[in-house]
């Protein structure tokens, strides 16, 4: 009798100690009674949960945003924001997501511009087959482009967005275009290649070998003013010999362009 009692107040003793453990934390004296005991590893767990709770609350919403503005010169003079002031707390405070977001957008720049504008229309005039040997199909052209910025596509290479153009030449050449161009900016300047097929009628000009030609184009802009944008552009159209001839023909052009 004295080893059976000997023997259960060991192992109600090991129980409360947590020396021996059966069911995730509770000992077995807990989880005899089904119920956790003061002082017990679980109730301990759950208070230290608590507390970093608390932390981690008191963390997020004692968090403040930054004043907009700044200060007013009488905030400035006595040190303290005053009620109705500029400073806002806990308000507007962006999450964690949106600043990833802002950060991510910086490192676009190489990308996109500040401007709002969405319609840029472009007119440019210059020469039709700058390097034509004969001589005899070398004249100037006269044209007009327009690019619609609410069509976009941002990826990986940049971004891209349709555009639709046609141009005359002296000698009664005509080509309509529509394609994709993309946009890249380094500060004030942008470079733009683009690519586009069309339809071409030689008229009085030089015969190009099919009614569909593809054209190649490199643009370098420089802003002038705000939306106001003039550049240089360089293109080839051919017809990668799906024509009966492909005698092809090299371009350049002086460029005005406004965003509206």
């Amino acid at each position: 009798m004295k080893k059976l009692t000997l023997f259960f107040t060991a192992i109600v003793f090991l129980a409360n100690t947590h020396a021996l453990p059966a069911e995730k934390d509770r000992s077995l004296l807990e989880k005899l009674f089904n119920k956790d005991l003061p002082g017990g590893a679980v109730s301990k767990e759950n208070k230290i949960n608590k507390s970093l709770d608390k932390k981690i609350i008191s963390k997020n919403i004692n968090r403040s945003c930054k004043k907009v503005g700044g200060r007013s010169l009488l905030e400035k003079a006595i040190n303290k924001d005053l009620p109705g002031g500029n400073a806002r707390k806990n308000i507007n405070c962006s999450s964690k997501k949106e600043q990833v977001k802002i950060k991510a957008n910086k490192k676009n720049k190489f990308f996109t511009n500040n401007s709002d504008a969405t319609q840029n229309i472009s007119v440019y005039t210059g020469t039709f087959d700058t390097i034509d040997k004969e001589g005899d199909d070398k004249t100037t052209l006269m044209g007009v482009e327009h690019k619609n910025k609410n069509l976009f596509r941002d990826t990986w290479v940049g971004r891209f967005s349709p555009t639709t153009g046609a141009f005359v030449t002296k000698k009664n050449s005509i080509y309509l275009y529509t394609g994709i161009e993309a946009d890249y900016y380094l500060g004030p300047i942008n470079i733009s290649p683009s690519f586009a097929p069309g339809y071409y009628e030689a008229g009085d000009g030089k015969n190009l070998g099919s009614a569909l030609e593809f054209k190649s184009e490199i643009k370098i802009g420089v802003d002038l003013f705000k939306n106001t944008n003039l550049g240089y552009s360089y293109s080839h159209i051919s017809n990668n010999d799906w024509g009966d001839v492909n005698p092809g023909s090299d371009n350049q052009s002086i460029n005005l362009s406004k965003k509206f």
